[in-house]
């Protein structure tokens, strides 16, 4: 059985690193989307483009370990996240982090042209007040990444704040604005809110609580699971667990809440679609 797990961090400075992914498969699970922390958390400045760019490349090498040392099948995602958008504007100007991080977002979007990830992201908006230019701006850049990943047919990946029905329709104006195929944006940290989104048109990655994928697949199978795992040893188990995925697919699964036909749509075909990725079942 394939398990895939949509949104997972690893660390190997603050985290368990190779551990949590072998703890992963041990469980089940067999497919990884492993997406860039921070340049910070990778021991860079992020105080320009070239820091970001370091951080992503330093990302594909945790990704190919991944692949050469454990029995995981491992992706990689990289991007600039809206927090050290934030944190660079602070630093040094408005203006000046936006051409960073576009410089930085052009990178990503040839890492993924060269086949070394398979997503942008996670980009987006601050989960967190911010004063209204800088909220305008982490807009403008998320429809900068979304447009780079139109131009290359890959997915993007996004951090919000909270999301609900009103904001999931905000999502798809920006996504027909943009151009880019509503299926290959995927709303991280996703609510249970799959009728919606497949309204949108866009790919909800559900964080895989019980109350959540019970909600879910309520409204259908059309959705990916994630445990948004941080990787970091001070916060064991944030903000979900790396057994959870393939757990939760399994109880699942023998409780009668999923049939065989959802594990295969939720963890095969919906991510094919999305990420355009054989998984070589």
């Amino acid at each position: 059985m394939i398990i895939w797990d949509d949104h997972f961090h690893v660390d190997p400075y603050k985290g368990l690193f190779l551990e949590a992914v072998k703890q992963f498969h041990r469980a089940g699970g067999t497919h990884l989307v492993v997406v860039y922390k921070t340049a910070h958390d990778y021991g860079f400045p992020g105080l320009k483009a070239e820091d970001f760019m370091n951080a992503m490349d330093f990302h594909i090498e945790l990704v190919e370990k991944i692949n050469s040392e454990t029995p995981v099948k491992a992706y990689a995602v990289v991007g600039v996240h809206p927090a050290e958008f934030v944190y660079l504007a602070e630093q040094k100007g408005l203006e000046y982090a936006k051409g960073e991080v576009m410089k930085a977002l052009e990178y990503a979007q040839k890492l993924c042209l060269e086949g070394k990830a398979i997503a942008i992201g996670e980009i987006g908006r601050p989960h967190y007040e911010v004063p209204e230019e800088i909220w305008s701006a982490s807009i403008e850049l998320m429809k900068y990444g979304m447009s780079l990943a139109k131009e290359a047919d890959c997915a993007v990946q996004l951090h919000t704040e909270s999301f609900d029905e009103a904001k999931f329709r905000e999502l798809g104006e920006y996504v027909r604005e943009v151009g880019i195929k509503p299926y290959k944006v995927v709303k991280h940290f996703s609510p249970p809110l799959v009728k919606v989104a497949e309204e949108v048109g866009v790919f909800p990655s559900v964080i895989a609580s019980r109350k959540n994928i019970t909600e879910a697949i309520k409204q259908g199978n059309r959705f990916m699971m994630e445990t948004d795992y941080i990787d970091d040893k001070s916060r064991p188990g944030a903000v979900l667990g790396p057994k959870t995925v393939p757990k939760r697919t399994k109880a699942f699964l023998q409780n009668g809440l999923f049939t065989e036909e959802d594990v295969y749509k939720i963890h095969v075909e919906n991510p094919k679609k999305v990420y355009g990725v054989e998984m070589g079942e």
